[in-house]
């Protein structure tokens, strides 16, 4: 999977706790795995401060507001400067609502609500990708497989965390109108970020994922009935099979943990 000598560069954006902070222990364990995570304030993340101490060389934490673009930027720029490329963005940072529970109903939406969970679910991981292209582009290829022949070759991988629900074809049941727009439209942004990054030879593998129904504080208050409750180490795990397999040709889809793909 990787050139040997070389490290893969990993950004993990939203990674003070849950699915984010569980991506970079799992990468951070890899051999020849730099891993460089960010979040509102570091400080506050007790999983990150005990993992700094564990990888004091693997891990770089920065600040990195995903509502603040100048934030973002201001991250990219100290990228750039210590590192020169990225071979792995995860765009992991999500609200399900500012209240923390879903919709039910048309009557429950406002239009303040649905502004702030777009810019954290959609605006802010297209903000993200916009000022890492170009690191991205200077990867080496060590995450994923490039497959078979020069159309299977790639740069790097932008990961967009998704879900089930932001599936206009899947959506069976209504509610939740936050959420499921702000995801649907997360899906678009990768569809067209894997246009844009698929271009020329320093390609970018761009896809939207979705990783099951995990146990962290964003899901918790719906774990009645669900029959496949998932750790955050058994989904990245999963997850990170799904990215270790990919190529040029998976780029725009969206991807199920188990690597099924999901209609949008």
């Amino acid at each position: 999977m990787g050139v040997i000598g070389k490290a893969a560069v990993c950004f993990v954006q939203g990674a003070s706790r849950g699915i984010g902070a569980q991506y970079c222990r799992s990468l951070i364990a890899r051999e020849n795995f730099q891993v460089i995570a960010s979040c509102r304030k570091p400080e506050a993340s007790q999983e990150l401060m005990e993992l700094k101490k564990s990888y004091p060389d693997k891990l770089l934490i920065l600040p990195l507001d995903v509502t603040k673009e100048d934030t973002i930027a201001n991250a990219a720029l100290q990228v750039d400067k210590l590192f020169g490329k990225l071979d792995l963005l995860v765009n992991a940072a999500a609200i399900l609502h500012p209240s923390g529970r879903g919709e039910t109903s048309l009557k429950t939406t406002s239009a303040e609500d649905m502004a702030k969970t777009f810019q954290t679910n959609t605006i802010g991981p297209l903000m993200v990708a916009k000022h890492f292209s170009k690191l991205l582009s200077k990867g080496d290829g060590l995450v994923g497989t490039q497959g078979s022949g020069e159309s299977e070759k790639h740069s790097s991988v932008l990961v967009n965390m998704s879900a089930k629900v932001g599936s206009i074809t899947d959506n069976g049941l209504g509610g939740w109108y936050s959420y499921r727009m702000s995801k649907a439209a997360l899906n678009m942004a990768t569809k067209n970020l894997s246009v844009e990054l698929g271009r020329g030879q320093r390609r970018t593998v761009c896809i939207s994922l979705h990783p099951g129904t995990v146990d962290t504080d964003l899901s918790r208050p719906y774990h009645k009935n669900v029959k496949n409750l998932f750790s955050t180490e058994q989904s990245v795990g999963m997850m990170l099979k799904v990215i270790d397999s990919l190529c040029m040709s998976d780029s725009g889809k969206f991807f199920l943990y188990d690597r099924s793909v999901m209609p949008y």
